[in-house]
């Protein structure tokens, strides 16, 4: 099964809205928890999994982009 142009398209632009995603969660300070002081920051749990849950989504647009994903030719071989 081939990837319309349409599709490529709309799969390059996911890709840099992920990657941009990514840059700012991965760049950006961590916020504390109340009246917290900086010495007391802990990470934040759940920014660790968006980040982790970003970049799995990044390789499966790239595998996507490839044509590796689901329903490519080599897929079962």
């Amino acid at each position: 099964m081939s990837t319309a142009a349409g599709d490529h398209a709309s799969l390059h632009e996911l890709e840099l809205t992920v990657e941009t995603e990514l840059t700012v969660a991965e760049t950006s300070p961590p916020e504390p928890a109340g009246d917290a002081s900086i010495g007391e920051w802990l990470p934040d749990p759940d920014a660790e999994r968006y980040e982790v849950r970003l970049r799995a989504l990044l390789g499966a647009v790239k595998a996507l982009e490839d044509g590796s994903g689901p329903g490519s030719t080599t897929e079962g071989r």
